[in-house]
């Protein structure tokens, strides 16, 4: 299995990451490097995080990371985890 990370998670992730700079960039570099431990770690268990709740497939899970959504596809014929996209809990606009 590996993980494949989508242009628009990239975008996002990016977003994230200045919006939390602008306090503190180590805590923007922490933030990235523990969010990479937990995408990472969905290799040993893909479908240990809930299904996503703005889909009906159940291959579409939701890694829940300090207030964020990162949604996410498993692709078992393809052997591979495909990150869609971050955002704030808060926001529903996948």
């Amino acid at each position: 299995m590996r993980i494949e990370k989508t242009a628009r998670f990239l975008l996002e992730l990016e977003q994230v990451l200045e919006f939390i700079a602008e306090d503190s960039f180590l805590q923007a570099q922490s933030f990235k490097n523990d969010l990479d431990k937990s995408v990472y770690s969905l290799l040993s268990m893909p479908y240990k995080c809930r299904q996503s709740i703005k889909s009906k497939h159940i291959n579409v899970r939701d890694l829940i990371f300090m207030g964020y959504v990162v949604p996410y596809r498993v692709n078992d014929f393809e052997n591979r985890i495909e990150i869609i996209g971050i955002f704030n809990g808060n926001q529903w606009n996948i």
